[in-house]
Formats: structure tokens, sequence, C-alpha cells
């Protein structure tokens, strides 16, 4: 895919006389109410959804734009070989499906093994995990599993049943699929006090103040389905719109600042007493920059400007002592 941008467009008919989209990721989780096809709530963060106006094609779904970069370069380099395990990997789907369904868990969770193992029962990660769901011994005998004589870890059918009831466990707590992925993979506690501290569980809002990791994870087993499901994507893409103000010659003329380091929208938008959502307007990417520790050209209005210069070794360090304090 050598194209600039991705725009996911999926429009999903109501049909009454056939199975109601059951080849589909969407299909699959969606509700038939009032004639209407309904997005499932616990995959909100994922799509965004829109009506069209259409009786046949009521809803309009989009890929939520702030992980379509992410997944048009993971698709780059991963696609071929993931397509590639459509074909042999259909067993092991056959039984997380069965397993899956069986706990009561969306069965899209299985690309998470994908992407956790590529479905190697043998793998042992530098931390210790083990097998297709590459799970940490201290949880692998909380959730029932033998590790001596030989470890059940590796064992496609126990270890799908232990990763079912741990994902259920935590979509308990977190109440959306892509918060459970974060968990998965970063742990509970550490996206726990992440959301305590930003109060909302909305991936998209708080995926910068977790570790890189974690939230590449999660645009990894988005990018994967998307892959497996085999969404149909236009031969022409358009880039994304970024949701920028409306007065973009005023927005223009604003002065900036090149800045670096950790700094957190947060904390400028406390310390220059100005709305965190003008400066995210202002500044789309500023976030995303930032956090890969990158230079970034600061935008704000003049006044605001000033006093974030006068103060930035002090905001700097304010940021860096509150992703100290999620991180611990």
């Amino acid at each position: 895919m050598k194209n600039k941008g991705i725009f996911f467009c999926l429009v999903i008919s109501c049909c009454w006389s056939t199975d109601l989209i059951a080849s589909s990721f969407i299909g699959r989780d969606t509700i038939l109410i009032d004639s209407m096809i309904q997005p499932r709530v616990d995959f909100i963060s994922l799509f965004t959804v829109s009506p069209t106006g259409n009786k046949l094609t009521p809803f309009e779904y989009q890929m939520n734009d702030k992980a379509i970069s992410f997944i048009q370069t993971y698709m780059d380099k991963n696609e071929a070989d993931l397509k590639k395990m459509k074909t042999w990997a259909k067993p092991y789907f056959n039984l997380y499906d069965a397993v899956l369904q069986n706990n009561g868990v969306p069965i899209e969770l299985k690309y998470l093994s994908v992407i956790e193992s590529s479905l190697n029962s043998n793998i042992v990660s530098s931390a210790g995990a083990v097998g297709p769901w590459q799970i940490m011994p201290a949880e692998a005998t909380r959730l029932g599993l033998k590790l001596i004589p030989s470890d059940e870890r590796t064992d496609y059918q126990k270890s799908t049943q232990a990763a079912a009831t741990l994902l259920k466990e935590l979509y308990a707590e977190f109440g959306d699929w892509l918060l459970v992925v974060a968990a998965y993979n970063g742990g509970a506690g550490r996206l726990r006090k992440v959301i305590e501290k930003l109060n909302t569980k909305n991936f998209w809002e708080l995926q910068y103040a977790l570790p890189l990791e974690t939230r590449n994870h999660v645009k990894k087993f988005i990018a994967t389905q998307y892959v497996f499901e085999s969404f149909q994507m236009p031969n022409s893409f358009v880039e994304p719109k970024v949701n920028l103000p409306k007065k973009m010659k005023e927005v223009d003329t604003l002065p900036s600042i090149q800045i670096s380091g950790r700094y957190n929208l947060d904390i400028i938008s406390k310390f220059i007493s100005f709305p965190v959502q003008k400066i995210r307007e202002l500044n789309p990417m500023a976030e995303k920059v930032l956090a890969t520790g990158k230079n970034y050209s600061l935008r704000l209005p003049k006044d605001k400007l000033d006093i974030f210069e006068a103060h930035k070794n002090e905001i700097l360090q304010a940021s860096l002592q509150f992703l100290y304090q999620i991180d611990n």
C-alpha cells in the first residue's frame, strides 16, 4: 500500500432474510433495533457513526481518524504476512471462536493472540510471558494453568480459556474492549491510574498518557482485525480531515514557539489559563509529536504564549511529574 492516506468507510445494510452481516466485524457487533443497524457500545471508540438517511444503508461507519496513520504504516509492513495467515490459521481461529463465544467474549479478540505471538505456542517473552496469549506465570497460576511438569500456557485450548477469563475480568472493570486490549498489554493497574488522573475512559483521549508500546498494541489490534475481516478499501484514498478551528486565517497568524519534551497539554492549560480543547484545536498533532520527544511548534494566542514562555521550564517539570505519577 503506497497511498499516503486511508479513508475507512464501511456502509452496512439491514437485511431481514439473510444472516445479519455475519462475516464482518461491524456486523457481528451490531444489534437490530426498529429495522435499523446500531453499533454495539463496547466498541464505540473504534468507529464514528453517522446516519445516512438511506433506509437500505442507514448508518455509515468511519474508522476513527486518530488510528488511520498508524494503521497505514502497520499494514504496509505486515499486510502480506497477515493475509497469508488467513489460510493457515483457520483451525486456530475456529478453536478461539468457540472458546471466546462460550465465555461471552467477542470473537474479534482472537486477533489479540495474533499481535501477542503470531499464534506461536512456544514463544517466550523477555518478561517471562509464554504461549499464544503471552500469559505471565503469576497470572497463569491464578487462572488455573499448570506450569510444571509441562507448561499449559502453550496449550491452545487451555490458554485460550484462561485468556478469555482474563479478558472478561478486564471488560467488567473498564467496559470498552479497546481499553481491555490496553490493559492486557500494559497492566490493569497502570490503566486504572491513567483513567483516574484524566477522568476519562475514552482510549483516544488518554492514549498519550500510556506507554508507547501499549498504545501501539491497541492500534495493532485495530489494524490486524481490519486485515483479517477483509474490509474493501476504495481504489483512491482521501486524507483524513483534522478537526481544525473555523477561523483558519486567524490561526495562521498566531505566534508559535519551538518546544521539545514530554509537555502535557492539560498542564499547559492550567498554567496559562487557556482551555485545553482550544490548545488541541490550535495544535492538532501536539500530543502525538511531543509523546515521541520530537520538536514541535506550539501555537497560542500571543498573551498566552508569553505566559508559557515565561514558565516553560516549570510547565515541563510539572508535566514530567504528572507522567511519573501515572507510571507509578
